[in-house]
């Protein structure tokens, strides 16, 4: 009997560890599938009004491509046909970076950046289209900029609309980490009547590397997605998505272990799994079928190559995100 109660003991213990093996392979989903020209660095998705998707991404004046699916992306030009005058200022080459698209009030806007990498010299634009297609924007100028001498560093926006109506833009790469302004909704740019420089999230360490912030409202909670650690570096990339919530949306934003975002706190959301490499550059999209993780990722199959992925976030039962 006690040699059957040990092979049952062990049998248990087995199970037990295939468990808890199995369990944390399926913890972090491939992307949803997704074909055609996936491609991308630092997505933003919206669904237009005819029900078509959009995304938007960094370089060649904010690549776009199309899709009536989800799934088949087509390449479809750009957001611009040609580099507003403004960015040469902060970009030899005229290259934008990390656009966040959506529909306010029956228009679509996009913030955006222009800088050069590893630098702070940076600004954040407007544009915005009455339909969101490609070539139909028109550019507002500058929204906030930045120079060598500022201790954070103006790249990466995302437009938050309050519950209450205010509108705030977040953005914020290294340096002191991310940062928000409040915004005038008639003009899409910085309220006068507030100068206040916010400060959401940063890292204890040098080079105090969090940055990308996507922050959504869910349930009586505003939530921050930060992308922390090493970007664009194909296979040696160490991106990973983190996230932290807050009852008010200028913080504090807290983990799930009641940590800081602002002493390094950060609940992980994705992280490199198995030929997914490097995840982050994410924006969130509420869709039909539930709440939508966008973001890039280097395909170890493909040599590290920057693809689309996309899943579904879900919500568990204390109100904190996973994807799946």
């Amino acid at each position: 009997m006690r040699r059957l109660s040990r092979l049952v003991v062990a049998a248990a213990s087995a199970c037990t560890l295939v468990g808890a093996l199995v369990g944390a392979a399926l913890a972090y989903p491939n992307p949803g599938l997704v074909t055609g020209d996936v491609v991308v660095h630092d997505p933003t998705m919206i669904r237009t009004s005819s029900g078509g998707y959009v995304v938007y991404s960094t370089h060649g004046y904010l690549e776009a491509r199309t899709s009536t699916d989800r799934i088949t992306f087509t390449r479809a030009g750009s957001a611009f046909g040609s580099p507003p005058s403004w960015w040469r200022t902060y970009s030899s080459g005229n290259d934008p970076w990390a656009p966040d698209i959506s529909q306010q009030s029956g228009r679509y806007l996009m913030y955006y950046a222009v800088s050069g990498f590893g630098s702070n010299f940076s600004a954040i634009g407007l544009a915005t289209s009455s339909t969101g297609q490609p070539g139909s924007w028109s550019d507002q100028g500058v929204v906030y900029s930045t120079t060598t001498s500022s201790d954070h560093n103006a790249i990466d926006p995302n437009l938050l609309v309050d519950a209450s109506g205010r509108w705030w833009l977040s953005f914020g790469s290294y340096w002191t980490g991310i940062r928000m302004i409040r915004l005038d909704p008639a003009t899409g740019k910085r309220l006068s009547s507030d100068q206040t420089l916010y400060h959401l999230a940063t890292r204890p360490d040098a080079p105090y590397a969090v940055e990308a912030p996507d922050i959504v409202r869910h349930g009586g909670y505003y939530y921050l997605f930060a992308s922390y650690d090493r970007c664009c570096a194909g296979t040696s990339s160490t991106y990973k998505v983190k996230v932290g919530r807050s009852a008010a949306p200028t913080g504090p934003y807290v983990d799930r272990s009641g940590t800081s975002m602002l002493s390094g706190g950060g609940t992980m959301v994705l992280e490199t799994h198995g030929s997914v490499i490097g995840p982050g550059g994410q924006s969130v999209l509420s869709d039909v079928d539930g709440d939508l993780l966008v973001y890039h990722y280097y395909d170890g199959n493909a040599g590290g190559t920057p693809k689309l992925g996309i899943n579904l976030i879900g919500w568990d039962s204390a109100g904190w995100p996973y994807v799946y």
